[in-house]
């Protein structure tokens, strides 16, 4: 008997409404800016989002929210849609939040029309000042008592273009002393002559999030409108808005956000590091965008179970990167072809073995149902082994190679290192072994016993690669709560190219998203920068968790 998975909050919330009757059909949506890439944290409300409404029926909407044409491309529209599709989920509608400007300007007329909005001529500064303090109420503009006529006229002048950027703004009339600093006559519209990657030049005047999200909500039927922590105080505004117009009561929910440690959230500080080109763009390997993590190789199935794992909650918290990589690991354990490949290559010479050599048969993965099937691996008399797997004077325990000693070759044969040469530096340049033609792997006749093994590539068939080895792309667990700027805790060690890799044939035909272990190395995946005369592959992570921060 499997245990049964508890539901959390929001899932409460919406079993109680469905079973009261309060709604027919679950409605939600997942409302990104087009300002930029998406990251690990929107992939967790995409799961959340989307995945309510797998489990309880209705449907999910996508809608840009795109009331800023400053910050917004149809770029950041189409890799977000291709990142949601790419984790396994569809939308119902296409939608934006310009789709409604005709409408949310309707809304502004009325709340005119009822006295509740007004056109002010204040500065931002003197906005600012206007708002008081958490402990003292605000002081009222000196424009907040235009006539209905007048503010009619005036915001009309700003939707026909007759007013500057800055010149004014209109403000929502509700309560200058309100604990809540949100509702002390928030701005709601703010001009902005500036080309809208949909709407073109048709509009001037944009509205505010706060005006413009749950009117949004309601026009779409959203039942439940579910967002980070940070909008809690949002959430009076939200229902003001709703209950002034009288339209469909959208609700809002909010759920912890998504912190990671060594890494940035922020969407301007991921723009800042693609800027200054401290990354080498929004798909770097080591930034915590969608499109990063599926270029260094994460599966959709390890960041849906990332999401599943760290569950949806009421607080912050801080979540270990190291969780997000156990996950892929235990996917990629279960999924990735095994190869072989020697990133610090040393030559290993068999001196008896003789002839043009022969073709072994490796497991593709032996942790996969089916065993993955078997593939042709070519031996011969000389190999490349890693430089770390020979010691000239060997420690205790130690079971690889060194003068004297035994070790299996993967796949292969039984070897012991009989003598190695060093160049004029002292550095050991080649190692000499004699092999154990009855120690074959899978009909080993020799009684022989060895404690290690290691991998190797035939010197005369292996193909050439450039790999790029990873880390955390920050040195601190928390960049945002260290002192200073940001940037002066990234990683210097973040990124590690080996230009001369020798890799066995058959990773020469490796494929876009597909995932290997480079055996005893870690998970490895091709990179986008291959062609096919120099292949790239990026290390997804390695095998074991071995940062030491």
């Amino acid at each position: 008997m499997s245990e049964e998975k508890s539901l959390n909050f929001i899932e409460e919330i919406i079993e109680n409404d469905l079973k009261s009757g309060k709604y027919e059909t679950l409605v939600t949506r997942f409302p990104p800016e087009p300002n930029g890439y998406l990251h690990i944290g929107h992939a967790k409300a995409i799961c959340l989002n989307f995945g309510l409404t797998q489990k309880y029926g209705g449907y999910t909407n996508l809608r840009f929210d795109d009331t800023n044409p400053v910050t917004e491309k149809t770029e950041y529209v189409n890799s977000q849609q291709e990142d949601i599709q790419w984790l396994g989920f569809q939308w119902k509608n296409e939608l934006y939040a310009s789709d409604y400007f005709d409408t949310l300007h309707g809304y502004a007329v009325q709340l005119i029309e009822k006295g509740l909005a007004y056109v002010d001529h204040s500065t931002a500064e003197e906005i600012a000042a206007q708002k008081g303090t958490p402990t003292e109420p605000g002081t009222p503009s000196q424009y907040r008592n235009r006539s209905i006529e007048e503010n009619l006229e005036l915001f009309a002048k700003m939707k026909a273009g007759e007013f500057e950027d800055g010149a004014c703004i209109l403000r929502a009339k509700i309560d200058m002393a309100s604990p809540n600093m949100l509702m002390r006559d928030p701005i709601i519209y703010r001009i902005k002559h500036a080309h809208h990657h949909r709407t073109g030049d048709a509009w001037c005047i944009y509205p505010m999030y706060d005006f413009a999200h749950g009117q949004s909500d309601s026009i779409e039927n959203i039942t439940h409108s579910i967002c980070t922590l940070e909008y809690v105080s949002h959430r009076e505004l939200y229902d003001w808005f709703i209950a002034q117009l009288g339209i469909f009561p959208s609700k809002q929910y909010e759920f912890a956000r998504l912190n990671l440690t060594y890494t940035v959230m922020s969407k301007r500080k991921l723009l800042q590091l693609v800027n200054e080109s401290l990354v080498s763009g929004w798909d770097d390997p080591r930034m915590p965008t969608i499109s990063g993590l599926r270029r260094r190789g994460y599966t959709p199935e390890s960041i849906r179970e990332f999401c599943e794992r760290i569950g949806i909650a009421k607080r912050e918290n801080l979540i270990e990167l190291s969780l997000l990589e156990f996950c892929i690991r235990e996917d990629l354990n279960k999924k990735a072809t095994r190869a072989m490949a020697v990133l610090d290559p040393i030559k290993l010479v068999i001196t008896n073995y003789d002839g043009d050599g022969e073709i072994l048969i490796g497991e593709n993965n032996p942790e996969a149902e089916d065993k993955g099937g078997t593939r042709e691996i070519p031996f011969s008399k000389e190999l490349w082994i890693e430089r770390e797997d020979f010691m000239e004077e060997p420690a205790k325990k130690w079971f690889r190679l060194a003068p004297g000693a035994m070790v299996r070759l993967k796949f292969a044969y039984i070897v012991k290192c009989d003598n190695f040469v060093k160049d004029a530096d002292g550095n050991v340049t080649e190692i000499h072994c004699t092999y154990f033609p009855e120690s074959k792997s899978g009909s080993d006749t020799s009684g022989l016993t060895v404690k290690g093994t290691i991998h190797w590539v035939s010197t005369k068939h292996a193909k050439t690669a450039e790999v790029r080895l990873y880390d955390r792309l920050f040195s601190v667990v928390s960049p945002d709560a260290e002192e200073g700027d940001f940037k002066d805790y990234l990683n210097p060690n973040s990124k590690e190219v080996l230009s001369n890799v020798y890799i066995e044939p058959a990773l020469a035909e490796a494929t876009l998203g597909t995932g290997y272990q480079f055996i005893r190395k870690g998970y490895f995946c091709l990179d986008k920068d291959s062609t096919a005369d120099h292949l790239v592959f990026n290390r997804v992570v390695s095998l074991k968790d071995g940062w030491k921060g």
